[in-house]
């Protein structure tokens, strides 16, 4: 569905109903399963690149995209910059170009507010991660502000003196062609969600299925084969869940509150 951006009501005929498949969609991200497959993949894809399981750098980065009619008026908003009325969404990856989290606001949200929500949910996702890459647009009290209360030092990459036309940045072109990546998938071609929780989530579908990708050497997943995550086939749901009471969602939880238009 998400890469060919069929809606729920036009799943093949071969799924059960519509309602009983995002039923279980939705029971899935409230355990924040997605969230965890992603983890592990990216620790997989990592020590296969011979790198850290967990990443202590990240890069930042935010595109804003058009709403569809099913966006409510109060999760939208107008990008003036980019003249976009809809979303925002804000990825954080490490260097290798891996989805660490993904937060999506109004679209009226600046760079710089939106970012410390996205760097929150990426502390809670990678504590290790201690340094962060960032373009010009995130520069200002936001580094103040991460220093202070995250203890992570930003690094805002900024073109040289007198550029024209388009170059590639030191760092930044990893997230932005991440960007690119997620953007091949029709369901991300605009923001067609009602609400911002299940925005993210087809965003951590979309990572997922470029990071099976990447595991298969360029290949479409195929779903018959062993799991390459850790852990057995046959290890029960739960064991892929995030308790209710866990501190972590506990503050992610809270952070979802007041993401409307500004």
């Amino acid at each position: 569905m998400v890469r060919g951006g069929v809606s729920w009501r036009q799943l093949p005929a071969d799924f059960p109903p519509w309602s009983t498949v995002y039923d279980q969609f939705r029971k899935w991200e409230t355990a924040r399963v997605t969230e965890r497959i992603v983890e592990l993949l990216r620790e997989q894809l990592r020590v296969e690149a011979g790198r850290d399981p967990q990443p202590s750098a990240g890069i930042i980065d935010s595109r804003s995209v058009k709403g569809a009619d099913t966006v409510g008026a109060d999760s939208r908003g107008y990008d003036a910059g980019k003249k976009i009325n809809g979303r925002k969404r804000f990825i954080v990856t490490d260097t290798c170009g891996l989805l660490v989290t993904a937060w999506v606001l109004a679209a009226s949200w600046q760079d710089r507010d939106g970012a410390k929500g996205a760097l929150i949910a990426a502390t809670f996702a990678a504590p290790s991660m201690r340094y962060v890459f960032a373009d010009q647009g995130f520069a200002g009290r936001l580094v103040d502000w991460c220093a202070q209360a995250l203890r992570t030092r930003p690094h805002i990459v900024r073109p040289p003196a007198g550029q024209r036309g388009f170059h590639v940045h030191a760092r930044r072109w990893v997230v932005e062609r991440t960007l690119a990546w997620l953007a091949g998938h029709r369901r991300l071609a605009r923001d067609y969600e009602r609400t911002t929780n299940i925005a993210e989530a087809m965003i951590r579908w979309a990572a997922i299925n470029q990071m099976l990708r990447r595991l298969r050497g360029g290949s479409p997943a195929d779903l018959s084969v062993t799991p390459c995550w850790r852990g057995s086939i046959t290890e029960p749901f739960s064991s892929w869940c995030v308790p209710v009471d866990d501190p972590v969602r506990r503050g992610v939880s809270v952070l979802h509150l007041g993401r409307g238009s500004r």
